[in-house]
């Protein structure tokens, strides 16, 4: 990645990021051992891919 052209602000943005996608992945996983609500699934998956995005976003920034 070229995270060199990143600002301060958006490597701790992307740091933050990083931690709040690993706990998603972390209780989608286990959501999915253990599914007491279906919604629950759906709401993980939506907020990886909203975090995912917002990850892309930032890293493209930094490489123009």
């Amino acid at each position: 990645m070229t995270e060199k052209r990143l600002d301060r602000r958006d490597k701790r943005r992307l740091e933050s990021l990083r931690a709040q996608l690993q706990d998603l992945q972390r209780r989608l996983a286990g959501a999915k051992k253990q599914p007491d609500d279906p919604r629950e699934i759906q709401q993980l998956e939506q907020q990886i891919k909203a975090v995912q995005a917002e990850i892309d976003r930032i890293t493209s920034q930094g490489s123009r």
